[in-house]
């Protein structure tokens, strides 16, 4: 069907709209110390932060976010984001959460395990994948990186997590949680792994759970996953055009566009309408009509599309490549 845009006056929220654009297209140079996420199983470089009570992740520590005309800057009774001299929000940087000073009883620290991402708890349960170091790896992914630099252990129990949470919600105000695992040399492709760890993440804590996960080669998987008391699913397709995804992520494009819709349908299916998200990457050479269409398509089917700016990751194969400017995105 065809596509009418929107026009709206620039009021408060669309200023603050597109303030967190371009912060995320630019980065944020920051003056005062703040907790980010490295590395992972995507896109990270993830500075957290609220701009006027807004939760936002934006690039703080790649090196073109150094570039940025945005700086995040202490007051007398805060913080506040600038542009030269000028204000244009307040903001309330992420401070380290307490629980991430606690470790198990075998002596992992418990942010080795997961992570706070401002309130939501995060991890990636298997920080290894089958594509990792070969022909087949996503070329923005960064989940070796991670591994390699110590700041994670390469796989999560659903014990472990289910302590961590607890401690999360209890100490620091978790609200849910978001699991993701590297992709298994398994027809399941790690999706009922990640589903058992979020089973025992919600059933000890009560938290809902999101599970990320490929397309596995029997969709009836996915109903699995729902029959363990998940609360929704990502299933990331990262490009609707295929010679893109054919070049940065050669095992997904083997499962092809339509088969990620066919995924989609049956996750629906299972979790409802709103509860299956997919996340469409700008700036990796897409074509924005192909783009366009095919949000429109997952949207129409009851998917949810974040549309994201890449952010490259030091260390994966895309670290050299600029991240796309605002305008575009």
């Amino acid at each position: 069907m065809a596509r009418t845009a929107v026009t709206t006056r620039p009021d408060a929220s669309g200023r603050l709209a597109h303030l967190i654009a371009e912060l995320q297209g630019h980065g944020l140079r920051v003056e005062v110390p703040m907790e980010s996420r490295q590395g992972g199983a995507g896109p990270a470089d993830a500075g957290m932060l609220w701009i006027d009570g807004v939760a936002a992740t934006v690039p703080t520590s790649a090196d073109y976010a150094q570039a940025s005309p945005y700086v995040l800057r202490a007051e007398d009774d805060g913080w506040g984001v600038y542009r030269g001299g000028e204000r244009l929000a307040g903001a309330q940087p992420f401070q380290r959460p307490r629980y991430y000073d606690l470790e198990t009883t075998d002596g992992i620290p418990y942010w080795k395990i997961a992570l706070l991402h401002l309130d939501s708890l995060a991890s990636t349960v298997i920080q290894t994948c089958a594509y990792w170091g070969n022909s087949d790896q996503c070329t923005f992914c960064g989940i070796g990186v991670t591994l390699a630099n110590g700041r994670t252990i390469a796989k999560k129990t659903p014990e472990m997590l289910a302590e961590v949470a607890v401690a999360a919600r209890d100490l620091d105000g978790a609200v849910d949680a978001t699991l993701t695992t590297g992709t298994t040399a398994t027809p399941d492709k790690g999706a009922l792994y990640v589903a058992r760890c979020g089973q025992a993440i919600r059933e000890a804590s009560g938290l809902p759970v999101e599970v990320q996960f490929e397309p596995p080669r029997d969709l009836a998987v996915i109903d699995q996953v729902a029959e363990l008391g998940i609360h929704s699913v990502g299933i990331h397709v990262e490009s609707f055009d295929p010679a893109v995804l054919g070049r940065v992520a050669p095992a997904k494009a083997r499962t092809g566009i339509e088969g990620y819709f066919r995924a989609w349908e049956r996750a629906v299916a299972a979790f409802g309408a709103g509860q299956v998200s997919t996340y469409v990457i700008l700036g990796m050479g897409e074509d924005p009509a192909l783009t366009v269409e095919g949000c429109w398509r997952a949207i129409d089917m009851g998917v949810y599309p974040f549309v994201v700016p890449l952010r490259p990751t030091m260390g994966s194969l895309m670290e050299d490549l600029p991240a796309p400017p605002p305008e575009y995105c």
